[in-house]
């Protein structure tokens, strides 16, 4: 007689609950490391804003959503979630230079803005019938074509006198632009609706650690031509304030999709603006 044992024999049904176990527990840990990677990429690397208004129109639109690199500048409690940073300054900071589109807390109450830096410390900034003066000169001004951009609910042309027709016979806005090239040779656009109140200024001298930042749609933006206010002006803004600069956008859309037309998130898409850099 054979007294050896025979082996039992492990069924598909037992291995199956350890095999599930063990699946779920691999699901588990990639969630967690996924979370940890977003969490730092958010924390350190970049950040998402999305274009609130028309005041830094022609180069950025309501519905343009863009990544914000926060390296550049160093890190503050703006920068930082939840404002785990230092009270005061930047770790590894730098000054923005000239021309940069930044997003920033506003100096009171705290919400993210964005604006063009104009004003380094030490400048003297002030506006002469419309025109940027920088220590005293008038920086480079150049009238171009106008912007042009269909009428949609993110495009709704509030200035009656600049609503025309394309030749197509699409309504559209038509605003005058400008080209402005600061001092440094950095250029961008700006549209500009006549002479406003706001067009002439005292002349301003930005003390160390702060920025003067202005709207490129000269007209319609609450900037460092303003007191700061709750929801309004902006005020001279510390370097401490800026979460990043601005750098690409990553998806546009004019405001015409629907939930309930999958189709409509493709055609109200904005796809030639979609990575442009800024």
């Amino acid at each position: 007689m054979n007294d050896t044992a025979t082996p039992p024999i492990r069924s598909k049904d037992a291995a199956a609950p350890a095999a599930a176990k063990k699946e779920e527990g691999s699901f588990l840990w990639f969630l967690i490391k996924l979370v940890i990677v977003v969490l730092v990429f958010r924390t350190f690397v970049f950040s998402t804003f999305s274009i609130p208004s028309e005041s830094m129109l022609p180069r950025l639109m309501v519905g343009d959503y863009l990544f914000t690199a926060k390296w550049p500048y160093g890190y503050s409690r703006a920068s930082l979630p939840f404002d785990i940073g230092p009270d005061t300054g930047r770790i590894l900071g730098s000054t923005p230079e000239r021309g940069d589109i930044v997003v920033f807390k506003h100096p009171l109450d705290r919400a993210d803005y964005i604006k063009r830096v104009v004003g380094l410390p030490g400048d003297t900034v002030q506006m002469v019938a419309g025109v940027l003066h920088i220590d005293g000169q008038p920086i480079g001004r150049q009238r171009i074509g106008d912007f042009v951009a269909p009428i949609t609910p993110y495009n709704a042309c509030r200035v009656e006198r600049f609503r025309a027709k394309a030749p197509d016979g699409t309504p559209v806005c038509s605003y005058p632009q400008f080209r402005e090239t600061l001092p440094g040779g950095r250029s961008y656009t700006v549209v500009d609706f006549g002479l406003m109140p706001q067009d002439t200024t005292q002349a301003v001298i930005v003390p160390e650690g702060s920025l003067f930042l202005m709207g490129d749609n000269r007209d319609n933006s609450q900037d460092s031509r303003f007191p700061a206010a709750p929801g309004g002006g902006i005020g001279l803004v510390p370097v401490e304030n800026v979460v990043g600069r601005a750098s690409f956008i990553a998806f546009s859309t004019d405001g015409t999709s629907s939930w309930i037309n999958p189709v409509s998130w493709f055609t109200a898409a904005r796809w030639h603006r979609i990575g442009n850099e800024l």
